[in-house]
């Protein structure tokens, strides 16, 4: 499986378009290398860049961005809010899929080492990458910034990693590594005050505050000053003043979001400004977010109203931004700011994401797909929809608020089905044209026949997997219809009954597409296997769509 890895250069350079232009256009000339998102920050005078890929062709692009960056950049004219130390200031990389840390780190070291010894550029590797403990954390680099490091780089315990040990004055100097994904977030106040805004900060980050008495620091009995922990883990931030806004901000890096998720760090800083007489007003995302990050804080908010969550992925989105205010100050884009909608296919979106009429009339076209497995996993989908429905209705039906809870889980679960479903309406088409395109391999020697008949056999089994796959989530999904039709809102129990209809539906026409594709699989171990297994989630699915329907006309009762 190819391996992705993230790169988050931030350049010392926000407010020169062109200048931010050029050094992106590095970035794209690199094949393989996909650009994600250009956030430059005026007041900040800084533009973090986000882009994706291979490792390979990712540290080939930053190296080239770099050493751009170090062209076009003058630190010594320099002035932002931020804290710098180089024109790249920061280059961080950071592991996407089936790549380790470890692996990041070794490419972190490899660009940092072409960047000191080919561009000599004096070069400091931090977090992962770093395995002096004592230059881990990049604010301790960073310390006393581009003004303090002509005289820290003569320092023998800040020798550069690798590079000259002689600061240059134009481009500063970089810090290369590798690290978790780490979320750049600021919560807008309804104060100009920096000291306050600061206060805030130091309730909420990780290293809190220094301990005073008098206007003192307490030491402890080593001399050394007392901290007082602030209350969210994994978390840094300082209070500074956003002249372009007209308002303070508390900004803050979140460097581990399983432990401090966005919503949690939204809400405490509203609890510390209120305890201030200071009111949160929005906040803003520098850079891109997980999708995970927005789902979970669209939960958190529902459910803090004692609202189901189980919505579709869109309204959670919606309500998450709406729910942190991260449109009070620019339109927020999902599709420009989530990094998973950024790296979507638009092939493996533009069937599941076309119109009803559309969809139809692409089925009924002479294109052999979508066929009946596709529409099989859409029926299924459209059945677990019907059930999702009900539980939604019955979590907000008046005179039953004890249990919005309860149904709010089903409605959960309903969503999950549904969105596997909906991914396997693409995939079963995707597998046809798998099958197609092997079909089509160069067959004029022996090795190009081999190759193609195996060609042949791996995508015919894909093209058995993915129905199979159908028929296991359209049952699974049936038992959360039977418990909308036997404990859902009475007055829907008819949605219910359609709901099994079409699961029921999806699972056999879910199996008519196994069959038909193992005829054509040579192993008839693997075929008999998955045909017993098909055969078995039938029978269950038809008994079950007559228990279900059973409980749904006993209910009608006419």
């Amino acid at each position: 499986m190819q391996q992705i890895i993230e790169c988050v250069p931030n350049f010392s350079e926000g407010r020169d378009l062109n200048i931010i232009k050029q050094i992106t256009n590095e970035i794209e000339a690199v094949e393989g290398v996909r650009l994600l998102n250009v956030d430059p920050g005026k007041a900040t005078n800084r533009t973090v860049v986000t882009f994706v890929g291979e490792p390979k062709a990712v540290v080939q692009a930053a190296f080239k961005a770099i050493k751009k960056a170090g062209e076009l950049i003058d630190m010594s004219k320099h002035t932002g809010e931020h804290p710098r130390m180089g024109a790249t200031d920061v280059c961080p990389l950071i592991p996407v899929a089936n790549i380790t840390m470890e692996e990041t780190a070794e490419y972190a070291q490899q660009l940092a080492k072409m960047v000191g010894e080919e561009l000599h550029i004096p070069v400091y590797l931090y977090e992962h990458a770093q395995k002096n403990k004592l230059r881990h954390n990049l604010s301790i680099i960073r310390a006393g910034e581009y003004e303090g490091f002509f005289k820290k780089i003569k320092l023998p315990e800040w020798k550069p990693d690798f590079g000259p040990d002689d600061f240059d004055a134009k481009r500063g100097a970089t810090v290369i590594g590798a690290r978790d994904f780490l979320i750049a977030y600021n919560v807008n106040l309804n104060t100009t005050s920096t000291r306050r805004a600061n206060a805030i900060a130091f309730d909420v980050r990780e290293a809190g505050r220094t301990k005073t008495e008098n206007g003192k620091p307490v030491l402890d009995e080593n001399g050394k000053p007392v901290t007082i922990p602030g209350s969210l883990k994994n978390v840094k931030a300082i209070g500074w003043f956003i002249e372009e806004y007209g308002i303070a901000q508390i900004s803050m890096n979140v460097t581990n979001i399983g432990i401090t998720p966005l919503h949690i760090a939204f809400d405490e800083v509203c609890k510390k400004a209120d305890a201030r007489g200071i009111r949160v007003t929005g906040s803003e995302l520098v850079g891109l977010v997980p999708l995970k990050s927005m789902i979970d804080a669209g939960k958190y908010f529902l459910e803090k109203q004692k609202r189901s969550t189980g919505v579709a992925e869109k309204e959670l989105v919606r309500i998450a931004i709406k729910s942190m205010g991260l449109d009070e100050l620019a339109p927020f884009k999902p599709e420009e700011r989530i990094i998973e909608y950024l790296l979507k296919d638009a092939k493996d979106s533009k069937l599941i994401n076309t119109t009803l009429t559309d969809f139809a009339d692409e089925t009924a076209s002479e294109s052999p797909a979508p066929g009946g497995g596709s529409i099989s996993a859409y029926v299924g989908a459209l059945g677990i929809s019907l059930a999702t429905m009900v539980a939604n209705l019955s979590s907000h039906k008046k005179g039953w608020d004890e249990r919005w809870k309860e149904f709010g889980d089903w409605a959960d679960k309903g969503q999950q089905y549904k969105n596997e479903l909906m991914q396997l309406v693409y995939a079963d088409t995707k597998a046809f044209n798998q099958i197609m395109a092997a079909m089509g391999l160069s067959k004029s020697t022996d090795e190009e026949k081999q190759i193609r008949k195996q060609a042949i056999q791996e995508a015919i089994k894909f093209a058995i997997e993915v129905p199979f796959k159908v028929m296991q989530l359209a049952y699974e999904s049936m038992h959360v219809i039977k418990a909308m039709a036997e404990t859902g809102n009475p007055n829907s129990v008819s949605d219910a009954g359609v709901g099994a209809l079409c699961a029921r539906s999806a699972v056999m026409g879910a199996f008519m597409n196994v069959r038909i594709n193992a005829s054509g699989y040579d192993d008839k171990t693997f075929v008999e296997d998955i045909i017993a297994k098909g055969k078995d989630i039938e029978s269950k699915a038809i008994a079950l769509e007559a228990e279900i329907l059973k409980t749904v006309n006993e209910k009608i009762g006419i």
